[in-house]
């Protein structure tokens, strides 16, 4: 049998983009099978399998090194990091989400959040998907079930990250999330589905809200063919910054542009800024959306020579390219000023 191998899902993507469905869907369900995710009678439905053996359940408290939230919707391990040398109150606090096969603690490494938090006065919560959520440690931002307010994934990140706001005197309106591949659709996730909550996203390598609805529309939306499946406009915007690399293979470009175009949709009128710049080597456009009075809808990095990997990551983790831009400093910068207005 297949297994869920980046060659499978290469295979799997080659076999959309070529129109080949009905391969690509028989790959994606014996590979899935494989892993727990679904039987032989799978019919695209996101899934979900039992823990794995030896691993903790909600019930047996967190994992060495983490605390656990606990709401109606679920639990979730999370790691929380406080700014350093500070003895004011946390000016804001930012969410991060990991990616498939990741873990917070990987995830804090290659991002270098951290050191871009302590210099902003930000807390940074770390969220932990559990395999016995995900076999891949996948956040199911292709569920519908976790697309809705009040149910599933988003209930419960938002509903932890009013708890830990609230325990550190976080101002309102200065609590933002962001994530990549996986962990990035789940932050716009976030943002469609609790705007009283989360004043800004920041989405790398993502996709946008509402193109998939179970693993095989999945992975045509990961191919670049989701532009059909299209969740309800948004009411309200939730400043968001796109990043996105030209040479990603696995989430194509196309889906950074929509999440740009979503987040910038139910504001009506606005103005365009576009930068052309180079840096360590690396050349990236960055579009810039300004509403009424030069509010800041939403900013688009568009990188060239970059692949799936956190931009200006820290390589000692993992799915992290070294050359800028830096994510993590233009995310904080970018939150910082929505901070101030």
């Amino acid at each position: 049998m297949n297994s869920m191998t980046p060659d499978a899902l290469r295979r799997a993507l080659q076999d959309v983009r070529t129109g080949r469905l009905a391969d690509a869907t028989t790959l994606i369900q014996n590979t899935l099978a494989q892993h727990g995710l679904a039987d032989a009678g799978f019919s695209g439905g996101a899934g979900k399998m039992p823990p794995y053996p030896g691993l903790k359940t909600p019930g047996q408290g967190p994992m060495p090194g983490r605390a656990r939230f606990t709401n109606e919707a679920g639990s979730r391990d999370y790691l929380v990091h406080l700014p350093k040398g500070r003895e004011t109150a946390p000016r804001g606090l930012v969410l991060m989400l990991h990616g498939c096969t990741q873990t917070p603690e990987d995830f804090a490494i290659g991002t270098a959040m951290n050191a871009q938090a302590d210099a902003a006065g930000l807390v940074v919560i770390y969220a932990a998907q559990a395999r016995g959520d995900n076999a891949q440690s996948c956040w199911n931002w292709f569920s519908g079930a976790d697309q809705q307010h009040g149910r599933g994934e988003p209930a419960i990140l938002a509903g932890l990250v009013r708890e830990v706001a609230e325990k550190h005197a976080v101002p309102d309106q200065a609590i933002f999330v962001a994530g990549l591949s996986a962990g990035a659709a789940m932050a716009v996730i976030l943002g469609r589905t609790y705007p009283d909550v989360f004043a800004g996203v920041g989405a790398h390598s993502g996709l946008p809200y509402g193109c998939a609805r179970g693993v095989s529309e999945a992975f045509a939306a990961m191919a670049g063919q989701g532009a059909g499946k299209r969740g309800k406009p948004a009411k309200r915007s939730v400043a968001t910054i796109v990043f996105h690399g030209a040479s990603d293979a696995t989430v194509t470009q196309t889906n950074g542009q929509q999440i740009f175009n979503d987040a910038r949709a139910p504001a009506g009128a606005q103005t365009e800024i576009i930068d052309d710049g180079k840096t360590a080597g690396r050349s990236f456009r960055r579009i810039t959306s300004l509403g009424t009075g030069g509010k800041v809808l939403a900013e688009h990095w568009q990188i060239d020579g970059l692949g799936h990997a956190w931009s200006g990551g820290n390589p000692a983790g993992s799915y992290a390219d070294a050359q800028g831009p830096d994510a993590s400093a233009e995310m904080i910068r970018f939150f910082a000023a929505l901070g101030q207005t």
